[in-house]
């Protein structure tokens, strides 16, 4: 089983930048495509990015698209989101999912436990 552990959240003011990383505990990592997605107090899960297994396709949605950007280091089984530009409306939990190339969350079968960026104004 895979295990993901997220990094890397934390507070930043609107204009900002974080990276939040990834880390997967098993090697069937690199079998797999990862996702990034987020979720705000009282509202659903959202698809944020997802690459594919060796890096080659991704896919944002389109409130990031110019400001954020997926990663992987499949040597160091490690996936990454570089957030630019952040706005207060990024503010959410951000987790990171493994599983098919997909923006639909149900697809993902694996999950990390998340972690918090709040992004003030």
């Amino acid at each position: 089983q895979v295990q993901l552990v997220e990094s890397g959240g934390g507070l930043v003011q609107a204009g900002g930048s974080l990276r939040l990383s990834c880390a997967a505990s098993r090697r069937p990592f690199i079998t797999s495509a990862m996702g990034w997605f987020r979720q705000a107090p009282g509202k659903e899960r959202e698809f944020v990015a997802a690459v594919s297994w060796d890096g080659t396709r991704t896919s944002y949605v389109d409130s990031v698209k110019g400001r954020f950007t997926i990663s992987r280091d499949n040597a160091k089984n490690m996936v990454y989101l570089q957030m630019n530009s952040l706005k207060p409306e990024d503010t959410a939990v951000y987790y990171c999912a493994a599983g098919p190339f997909a923006v639909d969350p149900t697809k993902y079968v694996y999950w990390g436990q998340g972690t918090q960026v709040t992004v003030s104004s």
